[in-house]
């Protein structure tokens, strides 16, 4: 059976995230994939999301009020896409949402509100009863090649189904990997950023992004929380869990890879791997799924012995010391450069900080990708 498939999200002028947080850790316990998109977003930006992801169901925590409007908004925007009463919409908001609030809410579409008070157990309940026996729509003929018709085939392919999607193009495919907490994600959102401030704007990115399920649950999702850039209609994310696969990437990488690079809408297809070991080679040892390989690690990756044992260093085309203000970056790069010198391959070592705005490094990176 496939895991139920939510967003959760927190809108646009509230500013924190600890309820949902709490809400997000005890539903991947009981098995759902939360993709979480942060805080601070807009009706747009959920339902841009909710639709490339194709979940079940979006679940919105709110608390500075404005939530009836909010929610509408929401639920407006999905109609205006096509999107039918089976993405349910559910929320909360402590407090702030009041019993009349909710009447209104209701009534106008939004499927379960919660109350302070309610116990964690009977939203999970609610999570896989409400939704998860719910029977996903069908797509009309005319939706075919758009957004939603393209993250249904994402959905079949991750259930082990055939897919009937055309093949109309070929898009470069440029993987990334490295240690959890190297800053892939931002740097990933930096080069997004040079994408469209450079590329002609009918040219689209799509990112595959990978996080770990936990054993024996469901897994959180949560690349998309710290995406700036990535959150506009020329860019296409989808996240998917391993759902028990080790090594850094899931059972259905290959099959969404194929499916994104071939549909004729995008110029490059990135995928992030998950937080990768020392002994990791996610992408193999050739270039059969990613045309070009990028190791993006920080500083304190530990001793130069340590740093011996990295497998990846061996088989990346460009290897990305990240977060270069931190303490030892220069010892770093200097160590890298040793240890990749004996490898004899034309292999690139840079160094970038990524949350820094127009970072050389980033500038330099994007130009040796996308030198025409």
């Amino acid at each position: 059976m496939e895991p139920v498939r939510i967003l959760t999200a927190v809108p646009i002028c509230d500013g924190h995230d600890s309820a949902i947080n709490t809400i997000n850790l005890e539903l991947i316990r009981q098995g759902v994939e939360v993709i979480y998109l942060g805080y601070h977003r807009s009706a747009r930006d959920i339902v841009r999301a909710a639709i490339q992801e194709d979940v079940r169901a979006i679940g919105i925590s709110t608390y500075n009020g404005g939530h009836v409007e909010f929610f509408a908004e929401v639920i407006d925007l999905l109609r205006k896409y096509q999107v039918g009463p089976d993405m349910k919409i559910f929320g909360g908001g402590g407090g702030t949402i009041t019993h009349a609030d909710a009447e209104i809410m209701c009534r106008n579409g939004v499927d379960r509100i919660f109350f302070a008070g309610t116990p964690l157990e009977e939203m999970v309940q609610y999570v896989h009863t409400s939704i998860g026996q719910t029977v996903p729509s069908l797509l009309n003929e005319g939706e075919r090649g758009g957004d939603r018709f393209l993250a249904k085939q994402l959905s079949l392919i991750e259930a082990g189904r055939e897919t009937s999607c055309p093949e109309s193009g070929q898009a470069r495919i440029i993987g990334i990997t490295g240690p959890g907490g190297a800053g892939k994600t931002t740097l990933i959102d930096e080069l997004v950023l040079r994408f469209l401030q450079t590329r002609p704007k009918e040219k689209r990115v799509a990112i595959l992004s990978h996080d770990p399920s936990i054993v024996g649950a469901g897994a959180l999702l949560g690349d998309r929380a710290t995406m700036i850039y990535s959150q506009t209609d020329r860019a296409f994310m989808r996240s998917i869990a391993t759902r028990g696969q080790a090594g850094g990437l899931s059972p259905a990488t290959a099959g969404c890879l194929s499916l994104l690079a071939r549909s004729g809408q995008f110029e490059v297809v990135f995928v992030e791997t998950v937080g990768t070991g020392q002994e990791a080679l996610p992408f193999g040892l050739s270039h059969q799924v990613a045309e070009r390989i990028i190791l993006v690690m920080p500083p304190d990756y530990g001793s130069r012995i340590q740093l011996q044992k990295i497998a990846m260093l061996d088989v990346a085309d460009l290897i990305v010391v990240n977060k270069s203000d931190l303490r030892g970056a220069r010892t770093a790069l200097a160590e890298i450069e040793a240890r990749i010198r004996t490898n004899r391959r034309r292999q690139t070592l840079l160094n970038t900080q990524a949350n820094r705005h127009r970072d050389p490094g980033v500038n330099q990176l994007f130009e040796l990708l996308f030198a025409e």
